[in-house]
Order: structure tokens, then sequence, then C-alpha cells
């Protein structure tokens, strides 16, 4: 059940927290993990209503790039001395979209993700990433505050 789990990072604390519970049950059940950060850039539409201009868009999308790849950086120092498998990727577009995506391209058992802690109004007009993976995921999934 969990021999291949796919963490999501986002450089949270809640992400960070989901990375060492995914460690822990990777290592207890001689796991792999699969640490993502996806990284959800501005599109056209977002030029149009935004009046946004190409170049600053475009030097914005590399920025999120860049700091994607910190976050995934940092993912390797935690996961330091972990001696099982573990690849690490960054992807582009909407966050769970992309997570439920990913968990049926690698075969992910089960997904383990922080939870992004919005709160009443906002959590229900928006909906929290972790809560949508976990309504439409195809695996299980563990949310860790």
């Amino acid at each position: 059940m969990f021999k291949k789990i796919l963490v999501p990072v986002d450089g949270s604390s809640t992400s960070w927290r989901a990375l060492e519970t995914a460690k822990d049950l990777a290592v207890k059940y001689d796991g792999e993990l699969i640490v993502a950060h996806i990284v959800q850039t501005y599109s056209s539409a977002d030029l149009y209503i935004n009046s946004l201009d190409q170049t600053a868009v475009a030097a914005e999308n590399d920025q999120l790039t860049r700091i994607g790849s910190s976050v995934l950086d940092t993912a390797r120092t935690k996961m330091e001395g972990f001696t099982g498998k573990v690849d690490y990727l960054m992807d582009v577009g909407h966050a769970s979209d992309r997570i439920i995506e990913l968990s049926k391209d690698k075969h992910a058992d089960a997904i383990v993700i922080g939870s992004r802690g919005l709160s009443g109004i906002a959590e229900f007009f928006l909906g929290s990433v972790s809560s949508r993976v976990a309504q439409y995921a195809a695996v299980p999934v563990l949310i860790v505050k």
C-alpha cells in the first residue's frame, strides 16, 4: 500500500511535516518517494485579466521556477540519510490537478500532503489543494497538519 508515495512540497511548514511523515512510511514499508513541486505560472488569461505585459509575466514565471528549484533543494537536504529511492520533480500547472495526474502517471500507491491551513469562508469558497486532492485522487491521501 505504501510502496510508492507521492509527496507534494511547496516550502510550507506543513509540507515539510508531510515529507517527514512520508519518509517514515517509506522506511516502515520499504517504499519509495516521489517528491514533487508544482509551479503555477501566469497564463495568457492572467495577461488579459490583469493587463500584465508579456515580459513581466516571463520574468515572474522564471522567478517561480527558481523558487521551485530552491524548494526541491531544501527537500533534498531534508532527505539526507534516507536510504530508500527518492525521485524529485518539478511540474507546471494547477497544483491539485497536477498532483492527481502525477499520482496516476507515476503509479503512486498513496499521496502524503500538507494541509495549507485555510479556514472559514476562504476555504469554503476556494477549497484547499489538499481538500481537492483528497476528494478526487484515486489513491489514499494522508493530509498532515
